[in-house]
């Protein structure tokens, strides 16, 4: 056993424990301490310690809705000093959120300078900005010094803060959460507190209402930056029934019409949580990778309110096209999380549906007005027992003045005198009982205060009032033990408070009305980029280095280009804008680049590289266009091939999609659209061999099968045609020459062949 001091705070450690039984049992230490005390929030309050002592230390600082700003600098300090003992840059961080309206449905703090911005922009120094409380939390704290919640010592002993916040309204929903434990999150969007205080004041009328009914009445968050949310109403259900689920939420967007037909899109509100700046760069990176050809510029135009212009390259196109590929494409459509996590009396971790956190909420209120009742009563009855005091002062003012005048020891005279029956006792319990020292004697406290009476308060009129005064104490203590005793009338008070609070804040407050539009969202048809693109005829050309470029209309493919020095044509077809060009390479992966995206043809084009991750050391085998439901003859030079459909090899990615599977330094000898019903092979050995489609597989991807026997070298060329309209090819003197009569080579797949006809072309080629 390590030798320790003697105290009793340190505890000995065996050397022997095993090591993991004793990490083990630290980190469930931390980790308890993270979600007890860090990442997630009360149920009661939905607050975490660091932003409850954040707000009772403004408070102790008497930072009021109506007072002067102190430096946040002051604040975090004293946070830091008296209740959190962490950095100051966590505390001002956790401060400047709460007074980010765009981020807190109803900010408890009121901040003056720099707090950051939607653009995501962070706060000033905390010595440059000031702060204050808001009126809303204000009512967080009403009854922390009427005993409605228990303290607790703060880190060091010192002083004490509060275990919870009494919340006059449900704050945990109001604002939302969200935290990251060990183990377990938890993230709680904002609500409207309008339709919050409906939902308590429903459940206080019937605990037993289900959650359609709940629902009903709250429909979805209300997130402090508006937007749309488009999620299906049953699934809204089901997530506020399991605390678990997640909500669409859209921007809003409205069409300016620019005149002479011409429109733009105007973005007024972005989704919850979404940074302004990364949003544009987005739209820009978009625009420049041609992603959504139909859009043609992005502009932030924004001030206070948020205004994003969105400009179509066509006034032909629609903008609900538009906006439902840019929600797709960009954050201008979001999803967030409901993960309804928190602490049940502060103890208990546990996942709530919305009628467990507002239940839990409105037992806490409950408890908060018994015990502030409580507290009350206890004020009453010492006020009366000192009223008692007084009343019998005036009922024989000569003879206590002749006390206090004449007697050397006024306090024990004052309540050695027996000043007979003055006072009423009490018949029920709901009546101020004064604890009497002995049967017309004053008690210590009647007799403190009638020394501590000034002199102008024996004037007759003074009398008056004390009576009015102990009437009315009286009136309102049997009121508060008829609460104490009455479920009912408890339940009632709880609901008045939340009227009030309504009023203050509620739908007709400022900044109180919904902000995020809840709308089901129709069936939209599938839209394809290709709908969004300008249907135009293009003319594609690509250099044997890999420059490639797209010309403006069909230009004659004969027509001599330019190309850079010791470059020089290789590919040439016509296509549309619409159009996707596949190309072919020796590794045999295949790679997708829509027309539309190709470089101009005014100077040499681009290499093809910088649009597709082609390896430099790859060569380009094919480049073709992309016809949907069409099949293709794929063949590496070691012979062996397959049939595989068009929609197979269009890739989705950069990347590409490797289709052909190559092995012992084979490369992808070609890729033939099929066009027949017979497959002709030719060597490089000048065998040429003919056999049926049908005995070749049709596959997604691999090796494929043996197309022809080679001895030596591999395969040459490949081509299908119709066999009983005969095989045709180029002689040396380009004329077009074709055989009929194929019985010759005509053989089972993967046989060796015949030599070619007289005149085959030297290249063995068959195009």
């Amino acid at each position: 056993m390590v030798d320790t001091p003697k105290d009793d705070k340190i505890e000995p450690v065996l050397l022997a424990e095993p090591l993991a039984r004793a990490i083990g049992e630290r980190y469930l230490t931390y980790a308890l301490s993270t979600i007890m005390h860090r990442a997630l929030p009360d149920a009661r309050d939905g607050l975490k310690p660091v932003h409850r002592r954040i707000l009772f230390a403004m408070r102790e600082l008497r930072l009021t809705a109506t007072s002067a700003f102190r430096k946040s600098a002051k604040i975090s300090g004293d946070v830091m000093g008296n209740y959190h003992p962490h950095g100051d840059a966590a505390i001002y961080d956790a401060m400047a959120r709460l007074a980010q309206d765009f981020n807190v449905r109803y900010p408890l703090v009121d901040g003056q300078g720099n707090f950051g911005n939607i653009d995501g922009d962070n706060p000033a120094a905390s010595r440059y900005t000031e702060a204050r409380l808001t009126a809303i939390a204000e009512t967080l704290m009403e009854g922390l010094t009427e005993n409605a919640v228990d303290f607790r010592p703060n880190y060091d002993g010192t002083l004490e803060e509060p275990v919870v916040m009494p919340a006059a309204f449900p704050n945990l929903l109001a604002n939302g959460s969200s935290g990251i434990a060990v183990g377990m999150a938890t993230n709680i969007p904002p609500h409207n507190l309008e339709e919050l205080i409906d939902g308590c004041q429903t459940l206080l009328r019937d605990p037993k209402i289900d959650d359609a009914a709940l629902v009903a009445l709250i429909p979805g968050p209300d997130f402090p930056t508006g937007g749309v949310l488009v999620e299906p109403p049953a699934s809204i259900l089901e997530s506020y029934r399991t605390g678990r689920g997640s909500f669409r939420l859209r921007a809003r967007w409205q069409v300016e019409d620019l005149g002479r037909g011409t429109w733009q899109i105007v973005v007024t509100e972005i989704p919850y949580q979404v940074q302004k700046s990364k949003l544009i760069e987005k739209l820009a990176e978009i625009i420049e990778a041609k992603k959504i050809p139909a859009l043609a510029d992005v502009r932030d135009e924004s001030t206070e309110d948020v205004r994003i212009v969105l400009e179509p390259r066509s006034r032909a196109v629609e903008p609900e096209m538009l906006m439902e590929m840019l929600f797709r494409a960009s954050d201008l459509e979001t999803r967030f999380s409901l993960n309804l996590n928190v602490l049940i009396d502060g103890r208990v971790p546990k996942v709530c549906s919305l009628k467990d956190c507002l239940r839990a909420f409105l037992d806490h209120r409950r408890e908060v007005l018994r015990r502030r009742s409580e507290h009350r009563i206890e004020k009453i009855d010492h006020r009366l027992e000192i009223l008692e005091g007084f009343i019998i002062t005036f009922l024989n003012l000569d003879r206590v003045i002749d006390i206090i005048r004449y007697d050397e020891d006024p306090k024990r005279a004052l309540m050695a005198e027996d000043w007979g029956k003055t006072h009423v006792r009490a018949t029920s319990e709901k009546t101020y009982v004064p604890p009497p020292e002995g049967d017309g004697e004053l008690t210590d406290v009647q007799a403190e205060a009638i020394l501590n009476m000034r002199l102008r308060s024996l004037r007759r009129l003074e009398e008056m009032a004390l009576l009015t005064e102990r009437d009315a104490l009286m009136k309102e203590r049997a009121d508060l033990a008829d609460l104490m005793e009455s479920d009912r009338l408890q339940w009632r008070e709880i609901g008045r408070q939340l009227e009030d609070i309504r009023k203050q804040f509620g739908k007709t407050a400022p900044g109180g009305a919904r902000r995020t539009t809840i709308s089901e969202l129709g069936e939209m048809p599938e839209v394809s980029a290709e709908a969004m693109i300008e249907r135009e005829p293009v003319t594609v050309i690509c250099s044997r280095m890999g420059w490639i470029r797209s010309l403006k209309g069909h230009v004659d493919l004969t027509q001599e280009q330019k190309f850079k020095d010791g470059d020089g044509p290789r590919f040439a077809f016509h296509s549309e804008t619409t159009d996707k060009v596949l190309l072919v390479a020796a590794n045999g992966r295949f790679y997708t680049i829509p027309a539309v995206n190709l470089p101009g043809g005014r100077g040499m084009g681009e290499p093809v590289r910088l649009m597709v991750d082609l390896p430099n050391d790859t060569e380009i085998t094919d480049l073709m266009i992309f016809r949907a439901g069409e099949k293709l003859l794929v063949a590496s030079t070691a012979g062996d091939g397959f049939i595989v459909p068009s929609d197979e090899v269009l890739a989705q990615t950069r990347a590409g999609k490797q289709v052909l599977t190559l092995k012992d330094g084979a490369v992808t000898a070609l890729c033939r659209p099929v066009a027949g019903d017979h497959v002709a092979v030719v060597g490089d050995n000048r065998k040429m061999l003919v056999f049926a489609l049908s005995e070749l597989p049709e596959m997604a991807r691999g090796k494929g099968v043996r197309l022809q026997k080679y001895k030596d070298g591999g395969l040459s060329d490949a081509t299908t045609f119709v066999l009983a309209q005969g095989l045709s090819w180029k002689d040396p003197a380009g004329r077009t020459r074709t055989e009929t009569d194929l019985g010759e080579w005509l053989a089972a797949r993967a046989t060796a062949g015949r030599m070619a006809p007289r005149g085959f072309p030297r290249d063995n080629r068959f195009a």
